[in-house]
């Protein structure tokens, strides 16, 4: 008889890490490989991020890119919200939370069930589901998928090895600068090996991964898109704020690489120079309508140009936010990532640690 399934949780340290982009990669590099999986995300964040079937977003664009049928998927069972949070505490919540995690149960038609974990380890735990606690109700392994700002972060990695002793069986570090790899890779690996924490994958920064697109920007913004409607799948991959004179601005725009330019609806000196350079998207603020002059150049171009109510410093803060919560949902972004994990990450180590026999030959 075959038998039943692993379970291996994706989880981070902090928010916003990269979980969503490693499963991406490392579910496709598994899948290459002939094992047969399954997908799950427990804990959503927000509300909001659920769909109108009532499957949260990621798990709907993960099972979609993979190709996973509605039968290796499973529904989100919380998402932690201000409004579900007071429900708890005011116990007018009723619902057994680990014993719904149980329907995640191992299973005899995958041979692994990957897991992505909350954006904390302590993220869940009044809920009685942190990623500690899903590992010990699922009996699962856990993979860490940490961005390495500092060497204080050390510490939290020594802090999630003593509260997961042996299911911790690998790190990921992800968007790593040139700088910080040879750190890494000369200090930081050997010491963490040493307190028996793996590193099986090292990252390095990329841009498009960081990016945003220009749809993105649109809803983040809610701006009027007042040309390039047919062009809002375009990536940007900088913010640069467009507040001097036309000479330095051309020097400063030079610079830039697929850049949103922000600036003042009334410079048409400035809109016109960003459109020049390496600009995939125009946003005016103040709701102030550009001079028809700077709308015809930037069709010519093909480079969207938006139209915000917001003052610069608000619409600034907006787009930041944005970069900071990038997500993979776009084709070019996943197969960016899936060719990083097959280049960086050391599958078969993974593999081995997590005891995962060879796939089944169909």
């Amino acid at each position: 008889m075959q038998k039943a399934s692993k379970h291996l949780l994706i989880g981070s340290i902090e928010a916003f890490s990269g979980k969503s982009a490693a499963i991406l990669g490392l579910a496709q590099s598994l899948i290459s490989k002939g094992y047969r999986l399954a997908y799950a995300k427990p804990i959503g964040t927000y509300a909001e991020g659920l769909a109108n079937d009532g499957l949260d977003i990621d798990v709907k664009f993960i099972a979609e890119t993979l190709g996973l049928t509605s039968e290796q998927i499973y529904p989100t069972l919380l998402s932690i919200n201000p409004h579900h949070i007071q429900q708890q505490l005011e116990d007018r919540d009723a619902t057994n939370y680990v014993e719904q995690l149980h329907q995640l149960e191992k299973r005899d038609d995958v041979d692994l069930v990957l897991l992505e974990g909350p954006g904390s380890l302590s993220e869940g735990y009044l809920f009685d589901v942190s990623l500690p606690q899903m590992a010990q109700a699922l009996d699962a392994e856990v993979v860490l998928v940490s961005r390495f700002h500092n060497l204080a972060m050390i510490d939290a990695l020594l802090n999630a090895k003593a509260i997961l002793g042996n299911r911790l069986v690998g790190v990921i570090f992800n968007d790593v600068n040139v700088e910080q790899q040879q750190l890494l890779q000369s200090t930081v690996q050997s010491f963490l090996e040493t307190k028996e924490i793996p590193v099986v994958g090292i990252l390095p920064s990329n841009a498009l991964l960081r990016s945003v697109s220009v749809s993105e920007l649109v809803q983040q913004l809610q701006a009027e898109v007042l040309c390039g409607h047919e062009f809002l799948n375009l990536m940007v991959e900088e913010l640069t704020i467009g507040a001097m004179n036309v000479n330095s601005a051309l020097k400063y725009f030079r610079k830039g690489r697929n850049m949103a330019v922000v600036t003042g609806g009334d410079r048409t000196d400035l809109q016109l120079a960003a459109l020049e350079s390496s600009t995939h998207c125009l946003i005016l603020t103040g709701h102030f309508p550009p001079n028809e002059l700077v709308l015809n150049r930037a069709k010519d171009l093909e480079i969207p140009v938006l139209l915000v109510d917001s003052d610069t410093l608000t619409t600034v803060d907006i787009i930041e936010k944005a970069f900071q919560r990038a997500q993979v949902h776009e084709r070019i972004k996943v197969e960016c990532i899936q060719d990083m994990i097959s280049q960086y990450c050391d599958i078969d180590r993974l593999l081995s640690a997590l005891g995962l026999p060879s796939p089944v030959a169909l």
